[in-house]
């Protein structure tokens, strides 16, 4: 069973950065669509970044476009969220979310959290203004 374990979160001022990290234990990162979702109280659990298995395409949310920046390593079975310029309105849990990109269109589903299979536990994001 694929476990999830993400990191990074933290509090910080608005206009700095944090570098989220989601460890996928698995032998199936390699073949694995990666997505950040975020979601704050009273909200829906909203896309912010995916990227496919071989790093080739990412896609961001608009609100997230310049700032924030996905990545992964399949040496490492990792994949990481990079966010600069941040913004109180970021605050939110992120949550890491994997599933096989095998045969799938990526364009229409990176961005539907119901595609995804395995989610991790969150990690809290606080911005303070």
């Amino acid at each position: 069973q694929v476990q999830l374990v993400e990191s990074g979160g933290g509090l910080v001022q608005a206009g700095g950065s944090l570098r989220l990290s989601c460890a996928h234990s698995g032998r199936t990162f390699s073949r694995n669509l990666m997505g950040w979702f975020r979601q704050a109280p009273g909200k829906e659990r909203g896309f912010v970044a995916a990227i496919t298995w071989s790093g080739v395409s990412t896609y961001y949310a608009d609100s997230v476009r310049g700032r924030f920046t996905i990545s992964r390593d399949n040496a490492k079975n990792t994949v990481y969220l990079q966010m600069d310029s941040l913004k109180p309105e970021d605050s939110a849990v992120y949550y890491c979310a994997a599933r096989d990109q095998s045969g799938m269109s990526v364009t229409a589903i990176a961005r539907n959290p119901r595609e995804y299979r395995v989610w991790g536990q969150g990690t809290q994001v606080t911005v303070s203004s």
